[in-house]
């Protein structure tokens, strides 16, 4: 129950922050009189306690009605000016509010605020409507900091990737996913962890004097609570339910906006955010350019840049940039998604607990898109870019496949893989990827770096995994008995080369059945044939399907790889032409083998140690000079990615790139340009279908209608663009290696 005091008016009048009074004098009798006759009412009979401006002409008293005041208030410029944001037309002034502690900026608004306490107003905000706004003296605005004298069971945890907390991380106004998945991942390096607690504390003096802040030119409106709240510049907010212990970042160029029935608690909301429609997010960091409506509910997560949520659940999430979810029946629980994810209808991804806590978990590689209705057992795993079709995976996954897709069991129980299922049937979606990330990335100020390129060196070191994967289970096919490997083999073009393989690989060296085991991978491309793989699915495995055909185009995926980013590099440098001399200076460059997708930004495990020894050896103090970390690895990302694809063509041929022979770069260009031309192709045959198949035009009447409602394949611009960058392409790809390709 509320306490009840009695109402009383003080003698002393409160003095506010120094800092507050500069350009401010106390009212004069005559304003007094004015505030009066307009029904205002100070708690201190002398009207002592409130400061305006002592500009001559900068305050009109009058435009002060029926408001009370107590403790101390500063007020801007009250001039007799109106302010607009779109239908909303108010003037200047406090009309009906009750303000305590409170200093506002100039030319504010502040209507029927029914209770605003402990709070700093910058310039042209305008308050309308709004029912209860206060802020403690203790407020962290959603960050995971203490105050002088707070326990530690006071800090405000998210718990990502797992519902035990066993990943927990502390959230901070410049949090971004990079940051988050640094400190959810390498839970066993404890200095590790316990410095990061204090990058995080670091700049806060633990003083109890916060207030709440609303920035210039901020519009709140139609609110029922705002607790312990900082808004940014320029943010709209509008029919709010409630808003408590949040900060949310917002700029002229980067304007953020909350809607209808929103509550937000224990969080940080990033710059051009849109948070609509009764969503509720409870302990979260939702990064730039996202979008939160029609429900949704973010619970204990971090929601990468440019990703949009709706109608659904999402719980102990860490999500990387670009993630989609939308429709009322799914649901994402205890999971790390690695960014440029689709999440289909009723795809119900949840931890079930399979253990005896609640510690299930997953985790996906970017590019992650379950189809309608697929449920999953954790712990499951899956590499970069799998599609997973339709259907209830019983049994728990570890999909180590890059760009594969995959099917729900057989009668044998086992699930259905095919490695490289993109780029033999789609082909067309790895190159639209690559471009419609680009260009839905409207941040205006980028500080998470993202690869937005399917082909990127964390991808890359996946199918290279795979090749090597493949080559071992084709060495168990052919170590089959006859009636089995009958059983296995879908089709084979030359049962000759079967055999006499058969043969070699029977009397080898173990030590020799893998590259027994390669070599009729290459004699053999079209051969089709499934073998288990007992790696990808508890109890029963995966039957692993067409393994020639996904061998062959994973090393063409690693040429073109390894080509385009050494023709980037040469370019860089202002040159087209691979010579002697620039391979040499390409030596020099440190080799890194295994990379990591952190938060979006792909990043040599070898420099993630190195940051990780700075902040543990004390050379780094704050977050903000982690991000100059990563923005340094990202400014030789090109450097990095083109000594690896180097390596990468050396591994291929097994020899160094000096031992490679005219023919060798001949079949690297003619491999590479069939990858470039057949992206081309397959994108304007895939985009042809959309108006030449029958069923698409049964909905129209005639083709004319058809072509008004979808456009025509000439009208658009992506298929324009990839013509043409895939002739300069081309021609560059034909010049890299004209000086080292002669005898």
């Amino acid at each position: 129950m509320p306490k009840v005091s009695p109402i009383t008016q003080f003698s002393v009048s409160p003095r506010p922050p120094h800092e507050l009074l500069q350009g401010k004098r106390h009212l004069t009798a005559k304003e007094v009189y004015i505030l009066i006759q307009n029904r205002n009412i100070s708690s201190y009979p002398d009207w002592q306690n409130v400061y305006v401006s002592d500009t001559p002409g900068e305050f009109f008293a009058e435009q002060i009605v029926q408001s009370e005041f107590s403790g101390w208030v500063v007020l801007g410029v009250i001039r007799p000016v109106t302010l607009k944001f779109h239908d909303l037309e108010l003037k200047c002034g406090v009309y009906r509010s009750v303000l305590s502690n409170v200093a506002t900026g100039d030319d504010c608004v502040l209507h029927n605020v029914s209770y605003l306490h402990n709070y700093r107003l910058g310039d042209r905000v305008m308050l309308f409507n709004i029912q209860e706004m206060s802020c403690t003296c203790h407020s962290k605005f959603g960050e995971g900091i203490l105050k002088d004298g707070e326990p530690e069971g006071n800090r405000y945890w998210i718990d990502v990737g797992n519902e035990n907390g066993g990943r927990g991380i502390l959230p901070f106004t410049s949090m971004i996913p990079a940051d988050a998945y640094i400190w959810s991942r390498y839970r066993e390096d404890k200095k590790l962890m316990d410095r990061l607690v204090e990058l995080t504390e670091y700049g806060n003096d633990g003083a109890q004097n916060t207030y709440g802040i609303v920035d210039d030119d901020a519009v709140i409106k139609n609110c029922t609570l705002l607790k312990d709240a900082r808004i940014g510049k320029c943010a709209y907010i509008k029919g709010a339910f409630k808003l408590k212990n949040i900060t949310v970042l917002s700029s002229e160029d980067e304007p953020s906006q909350i809607g209808e029935g929103v509550e937000l608690v224990n969080g940080i909301m990033g710059y051009g955010s849109h948070v609509f429609y009764q969503a509720v997010a409870v302990r979260f960091v939702i990064g730039r350019n996202c979008h939160l409506k029609y429900g949704g509910r973010l619970l204990n997560s971090v929601l990468g840049d440019n990703s949009t949520v709706s109608c659904c659940e999402l719980l102990n999430n860490l999500i990387f940039p670009f993630h989609e979810q939308h429709h009322n029946s799914s649901f994402l629980i205890a999971a790390t998604i690695m960014g440029q994810s689709n999440i289909a209808s009723a795809a119900t991804i949840g931890s079930n607990h399979n253990s005896r806590s609640p510690d299930g978990e997953m985790i996906a590689g970017r590019g992650f898109w379950p189809g309608l209705c697929s449920d999953f057992k954790y712990d499951s795993k899956f590499a970069s870019f799998v599609l997973v079709s339709k259907g209830s995976y019983q049994n728990e996954l570890n999909i180590t496949y890059p760009f594969s897709l995959v099917a729900p069991s057989g009668e044998d129980g086992a699930v259905h893989i095919i490695p490289a299922y993109w780029f033999i049937y789609n082909m067309f979606a790895i190159v639209r990827n690559k471009y419609k990330f680009k260009a839905r990335d409207r941040r205006v100020v980028k500080v998470q770096h993202i690869e937005t390129d399917p082909l990127a060196p964390d991808t890359i070191q996946e199918v290279v995994t795979s090749l090597d994967r493949l080559i071992e289970l084709t060495s168990r096919y052919l170590k089959m008995g006859d009636a089995a490997i009958k059983k296995a083999t879908e089709y084979n073009p030359d049962p000759a080369l079967l055999d006499d393989f058969r043969k070699r690989i029977s009397v080898a060296e173990e030590n020799e059945s893998l590259k027994i085991a390669k070599d009729y991978l290459h004699q053999n491309k079209q051969t089709k044939f499934a073998v288990i793989d007992d790696r990808c699915q508890k109890k029963y495995g995966a039957k692993i399907y067409k393994i020639a055909q996904g061998y062959t185009e994973y090393r063409r995926i690693i040429k073109y790889f390894a080509v385009d980013s050494i023709m980037a590099w040469t370019h860089e440098s202002g040159n087209e032409i691979l010579t002697a001399d620039r391979i040499a200076t390409l030596e020099k460059i440190p080799l890194h083998e295994k990379w990591s997708n952190v938060g979006g930004q792909v990043i040599p495990d070898g420099e993630l140690e190195n940051l990780f020894g700075k902040i543990k050896r004390g050379e780094i103090n704050n977050w903000e000079q982690v991000h100059e970390f990563y923005n340094q690895v990202q400014n030789r990302y090109s450097e990095y990615k083109a000594r690896y694809g180097l390596h990468l063509l050396e591994k291929l041929y097994t020899r160094p790139i000096s031992s490679f022979t005219p023919e060798i770069f001949s079949d690297i260009t003619g491999d590479v340009l069939d990858v470039s031309n057949t992206m081309l192709s397959s994108s304007f045959a895939s985009r042809e279908k959309d108006y030449t198949d029958f069923f698409r035009t049964v909905t129209f009447r005639n083709k004319e209608e058809m072509e008004s409602v979808l456009g025509t394949i000439k009208d658009s611009s992506f298929l324009r663009d990839l013509k043409s960058s895939t002739a300069d392409f081309n021609s560059r790809v034909t010049k890299l290696f004209s000086e080292l390709n002669t005898d």
